[in-house]
């Protein structure tokens, strides 16, 4: 048994040290891996960068790059490029980090585990060795204690066996003795008989005492047999059970940790790749989310201003005072003619709306080819087994070779059409523009028109007043601020920051046509670029609003403490179109101040906004010193615009209104909020139906064309009947059959008894989006009377 256990450890050691030697070899290899790994993403970083460099430097050399980092205005379409080249030097310098983290860290501390290895094999060796020689010495301890048992228990059982030959001779001599008594007791040699008994009890005593010597030295032997035995086999178990799990973990010591540290490091690594990946990746993606083809049309005529500004309009030139006549005998001629273009241009029209809205349908069949979602290719990374099926499936369907072929056929036929017809449109389009030029100038040389006005920009309030009589607000100015009301009141910026100048040229040059680019109730304007029209219109009034003969007095209530009653005793003195104005503008500029947390415009930022268009500085002043002082008046003006202009009581004309419509919702509509109608100003009941509420008959003042399905049209002079108020502004009522909305300044109600004729006294208040009946006129840009 022995002699098994010394096999035993000599094996144990061999296993340990191949053990050993398995791990030197891992970690070798894992050091090598991650050489070859390290100076693999080194190379990849150097060409990622070589790539980035040499389109990037190419971009530097154009044109368009200096142009773009001079208005740090980037085309959606070339942000997209740039920040493909900004992801591509991003993933080079990652992977240059992820080549130092290899070289620097994870191969370092590879090579760190593999010597701690190769350390901790030789102390762990050494302590076992230590071990074995211990097993070895009690083993060999054992064995001589067995030996010493086996010779003390030989010589006893010796010693008994004589012992008991004794025994048996002393039994035979007693017999015998007990036989020849009684033959004997005469003769003569009875006393040679005792004398043999004798030698044969001293023979007995002598082999008793060394039998019992014998039998104490093999109890002692035993019993030290025993222990060394119970020892041995603790110690045995003790190495076994225990010694040997604790020297292999001594072996192992830190080895797993390290490692791990170690691998973790390069998850880390990776980890963080995939991190800084995605959130390039993302910055990209954002961009691509943001790709307007409007808006990098705006960009573009932005940046080459000169080459898409509208040239200067020809002028009439007339010959030695020469004017245009339309007195006989020409009149029958231009009457003749402009009834055909009349006729012409109704013809005209249908037939390029029929091509308008087969252009429109193919555009839709276009968009819906280029906007496919064939993009994600998801299932080409997957690595389980059981997607392999479905790979080539969709390889074999969607993005196969045929069918990409086939769709790109088809959408170059669309292509091919859709030109066709955009050609048709364009071309019928530019007879009708010119044909309609030719009619205008005919209806109004025939007397059927009103006289061309001069361009509402450059007027004087009291040439904007003679132009336009009964309009208290100009067009662009409700337009604009209705616009506003309905999307722009969280702008940020609004007021601050500049709009596409283009846009604001377009949105002007269509209001001085006398046309509202803004009447529709979609948010397809930038609302910067409707906020700088409304400056822009301010600015460009001969006269500002504030009179510079009442500057100096206007400066002069910096000082008085009662800063917006001393205001209010000059505003009073204006004209009574210019206070309406003010009212208006204030009041809206006000509030829009209460969204200053989205919008960051609070009134002081209004007014700095503000200041220099509506309160310009008169010449001679200084104005670094003066302006603080206008931007202080402004901004008191805009917080107590309620105190400082006069009611809609004291001063009749339209009043600004917070809530505005904007779609379907109307403020204080029964169909948005039932229940909101105050019955005690409008003495009216809730709506319900055409019989059981008492109809109104009215007459319409003004011709209404509806900015929304809820509104109805109508001529002047039509019969409406009404139901209700709706609001202070609007009736709920019918037209042709038709229930809507109809608004009330442009009606006369006939009726004015009855209980649901408005008692309010607000009643006659204008609301923002038709605060006057611009076509009853006929208006072209309405100025500020």
């Amino acid at each position: 048994e022995g002699k098994h256990i010394r096999n035993q450890l000599v094996e144990q050691f061999k296993c340990l040290e191949q053990q050993s030697e398995s791990r030197i070899q891992l970690l070798q290899d894992l050091q090598d891996f991650f050489r070859r790994k390290a100076e693999i993403q080194l190379e990849y970083s150097r060409s990622l960068e070589k790539l980035a460099e040499r389109f990037s430097n190419k971009i530097r050399s154009s044109r368009e790059h200096h142009q773009f980092k001079k208005d740090q205005h980037l085309l959606s379409s070339v942000n997209c490029w740039y920040l493909v080249l900004n992801q591509t030097r991003r993933e080079s310098r990652d992977h240059a980090t992820l080549n130092d983290i290899y070289t620097n860290n994870v191969i370092v501390r590879l090579a760190q585990i593999s010597e701690d290895v190769i350390r901790l094999f030789k102390k762990s060796k050494d302590i076992g060795i230590q071990m074995h020689e211990e097993l070895v010495k009690v083993t060999n301890e054992l064995y001589t204690v067995m030996k010493t048992y086996h010779m003390y228990h030989t010589e006893s059982i010796s010693a008994e066996s004589k012992l008991k030959d004794a025994e048996k001779q002393e039994e035979k001599q007693f017999s015998k003795s007990a036989d020849l008594n009684v033959h004997l007791l005469r003769h003569e040699d009875r006393p040679q008989r005792r004398s043999s008994v004798r030698k044969i009890e001293k023979m007995k005593e002598k082999r008793q005492a060394k039998y019992s010597e014998n039998k104490l030295k093999c109890t002692k032997a035993r019993n030290d047999y025993l222990l060394n035995l119970a020892a041995t086999n603790a110690v045995v178990a003790k190495y076994y059970i225990h010694d040997v799990s604790d020297m292999i973990d001594c072996c192992d010591l830190g080895y797993h940790a390290s490692l791990a540290r170690t691998f973790r490091t390069y998850l880390s690594a990776e980890y963080n790749l995939e991190t800084s990946r995605h959130e390039g990746l993302d910055i990209m993606e954002n961009a691509v989310d943001n790709l307007d083809s409007r808006s990098d049309k705006h960009k573009i005529m932005d940046m080459h201003n000169q080459v898409f500004c509208p040239p200067m309009r020809f002028e009439y030139l007339p010959h030695m005072g020469d004017e245009v006549s339309a007195q006989q005998p020409v009149q029958t001629e231009l009457l003749m003619r402009y009834h055909q273009l009349q006729s012409r241009l109704a013809t005209l029209k249908i037939e390029n709306e029929e091509v308008r809205k087969t252009l429109d349908a193919t555009m839709h069949t276009m968009q819906d080819m280029l906007t496919v979602e064939d993009f994600d290719v998801s299932d080409a990374f997957q690595h389980s087994r059981s997607n392999e099926s479905m790979k080539s499936v969709a390889s074999e369907t969607y993005m196969s070779k045929l069918n990409v072929a086939k769709r790109r056929a088809n959408q170059q036929e669309t292509e091919v059409f859709y030109f066709t017809k955009f050609k048709e449109f364009l071309n019928g389009s530019n007879l009708i523009i010119k044909l309609q030029a030719k009619h205008d100038l005919l209806k109004q040389t025939l007397g059927e028109g009103k006289a061309p006005r001069h361009p509402c920009f450059a007027l004087t309030i009291a040439m904007i007043c003679s132009q336009d009589s009964g309009q208290p607000i100009p067009l662009v100015v409700e337009s604009c601020i209705r616009h506003i009301n309905l999307y722009g009141l969280q702008q940020q910026g609004i007021f601050r920051v500049p709009g596409s100048q283009v846009e604001v040229n377009d949105i002007k040059n269509s209001f001085e046509r006398g046309e509202d680019p803004l009447i529709e109730d979609q948010n397809e304007h930038d609302i910067n670029s409707v906020a700088g029209v409304l400056k822009l219109y301010f600015r460009g009034l001969e006269n500002p609003l504030f009179p510079k003969e009442r500057f100096l007095d206007l400066m002069s209530t910096i000082t008085n403490l009662q800063r917006a009653h001393h205001v209010q005793q000059i505003v009073v003195t204006l004209p009574r179109t210019v206070i309406i104005v003010m009212r208006y503008l204030f009041a809206f500029l006000n509030h829009l101040s209460q969204y200053s947390d989205e919008n960051m415009m609070d009134p002081y930022n209004l007014a700095i906004c503000f200041g220099p268009t509506l309160m310009p500085i008169p010449d001679g002043q200084d104005p670094v010193a003066i302006q603080a002082h206008v931007n202080e008046v402004i901004k008191t003006i805009i917080i107590h615009n309620e105190v400082i202009f006069p009611s809609h009581r004291e001063l009749d004309g339209p009043v600004y209104e917070k809530c505005m419509t904007g779609g379907e919702e109307y403020c204080d509509s029964p169909h948005s909020e039932p229940g909101t109608i105050d019955e005690a100003d409008n003495g009216t009941e809730p709506h319900t139906s055409d019989d059981e509420v008492e109809q109104i008959e009215a007459i319409a003042k003004f011709d209404y064309v509806g900015r929304t399905p809820r509104e109805l049209s109508f001529k002047k002079g039509a019969s409406l009947l009404l139901y209700h108020r709706a609001s202070e502004d609007w009736w709920e009522g019918r037209h042709n059959g038709v229930d809507g909305l109809i608004p009330h300044q442009y009606i006369v109600v006939q009726d004015l008894n009855r209980k649901v004729a408005s008692t309010n006294p607000r009643a006659d208040k204008v609301q923002i989006c038709r605060s006057a009946p611009e076509q009853a006129v006929n208006p072209l840009f309405l100025g500020l009377h």
